[in-house]
């Protein structure tokens, strides 16, 4: 059974960096048909064709591939401009999830990852194709995150969202917003920057001033109205047969090949995690016990018990000389129990790893399997994963799965960029909200030595 059920009155679509199709599947949901789809694994295209039938997959670096997009897309549809153009660049050289990136302000840092600059490919096919809108999602630090301005004989700082927006100016308008997805039903902490993009002849444009509004939908949610969905809530909804790591015949549900976890055995890791409280939110940091029950006080940066030296149910490591000391860094969410009545923290690539950020089952021994955090990804439960499991393993789909953009978002935006080209503006959001004075602001961070005012949305 195919994820997909078209909307009536489609609207061509080109998706670039498209992954396994997830995100683009909301938009899809809203009316819009993705001709191309353009993305470099080929097991990530497999998947997103999988989801999205009739589509053209293009695949290989779109640094050398972006003509190809253009031509497919002309060759599928002709002469007319797409109405839609979506893009979801790496964030790997922006995440904060990852070492290694330099300060946000050391410009030379961050163009050392050519990754942080492929926001030029979006540009070549938007102004090749001409699409009617154009779609950026990324890391929040893409906004502000500084590069070499490639345009330059002696190139200066600028942010890729920034650089991105210069490239697009002649004939787009930019449209900036950063949000928790949380304040839009997904039952996860998600904060996520995109930039629409909507063509300067568009007669939404000045729909949108008139009615002072932006082209994204209004919230749902919000801490404040203590209305999030938590993550008791939506394991409820799923209601997922119940796993633990301590063997393969408690770490798998046969009749969902998807809802399976790492096996721990009985091993340190598993009795690490199974003495932190359930439904606690703790961490093995904070573990004050031995295991041997020796009467003993415990001290915070104790990596064996002062008593026995037997290794403390914490994040440890063992030394060549056989000493043991506890894992540096990382204290603040590594190692720790999802909290229950709080959205789950955000969905990563890593989400198979017990020392990732937040990533243990808020009750069980285990972590949460790929069939649960597609679930906190709003991925639908019919979507088409074919052989991928089998194929290439359980750490390439939770790859795939980390880096989707919620389908669930995705359908409320499209649905307002449906609603916005037909010229309404009812369900959009009011351009004072504050997401659009956080993108404000963090892109005025990205501009060094450029007027603030020349960065605003009109």
């Amino acid at each position: 059974m195919k994820a997909l059920e078209m909307g009536s009155g489609a609207l061509s679509a080109v998706s670039l960096f498209s992954n396994c199709g997830a995100g683009d599947l909301g938009y899809a949901k809203a009316g819009f048909t993705f001709n191309v789809m353009a993305e470099i694994e080929q097991r990530r295209l497999a998947v997103a064709l999988a989801n999205h039938e009739g589509a053209c997959g293009v695949l290989g670096d779109l640094r050398f591939t972006w003509r190809e997009v253009i031509s497919s897309f002309r060759s599928e549809v002709g002469t007319e401009s797409p109405a839609l153009l979506s893009a979801c660049p790496p964030c790997q050289g922006m995440s904060t999830a990852r070492g290694g990136r330099g300060r946000e302000e050391d410009a030379a840092a961050g163009s050392r990852d050519g990754r942080n600059l492929l926001v030029e490919v979006v540009a070549q096919v938007a102004n090749g194709l001409r699409p009617r809108l154009v779609v950026v999602e990324n890391v929040a630090a893409f906004l502000s995150r500084l590069v070499l301005d490639p345009r330059n004989d002696e190139p200066a700082p600028i942010s890729a969202a920034v650089l991105l927006r210069e490239l697009l100016e002649p004939h787009y308008e930019c449209y900036p917003f950063l949000t928790d997805l949380a304040d839009y039903g997904v039952p996860q902490r998600r904060v996520r920057a995109f930039m629409t993009f909507i063509r300067r002849d568009e007669l939404a444009i000045a729909s949108l001033a008139e009615s002072g509004c932006i082209p994204y939908p209004e919230p749902t949610a919000s801490a404040e109205d203590g209305n999030w969905t938590t993550l008791k809530e939506a394991l409820e909804q799923l209601d997922p047969v119940k796993l633990d790591a301590a063997s393969y015949e408690t770490a798998h549900d046969p009749s969902t090949p998807m809802h399976s976890v790492p096996v721990w055995g009985s091993d340190h890791r598993y009795r690490m995690v199974a003495a932190i409280p359930p439904n606690s939110g703790g961490r093995a940091w904070d573990t004050t016990f031995c295991e041997a029950k020796c009467d003993v006080q415990v001290d915070a940066d104790d990596a064996v018990c002062p008593a026995c030296t037997r290794p403390l149910l914490r994040p440890v490591v063992q030394e060549a000389d056989g000493s043991y000391r506890l894992v540096r860094g990382f204290r603040r969410s590594s190692y720790s129990r999802m909290r229950p009545g709080a959205p789950a923290p955000t969905i990563t690539t890593a989400s198979g790893h017990v020392g990732s950020d937040n990533t243990i089952h808020p009750f069980e021994n285990r972590l949460l399997s790929p069939f649960e955090c597609a679930h906190l990804q709003t991925i639908p439960q019919d979507f088409d994963w074919g052989n991928s499991l089998d194929d290439w393993g359980a750490t390439a789909v939770r790859a795939m799965i980390g880096e989707a953009v919620p389908p669930l978002f995705t359908e409320m935006h499209g649905r307002s960029l449906a609603a916005i080209l037909d010229g309404r503006t009812d369900g959009t959001a009011s351009a004072h909200d504050r997401r659009v004075t956080k993108a404000d602001t963090r892109m005025h961070r990205g501009s060094p030595n450029r007027n603030p005012a020349s960065l605003r949305h009109p």
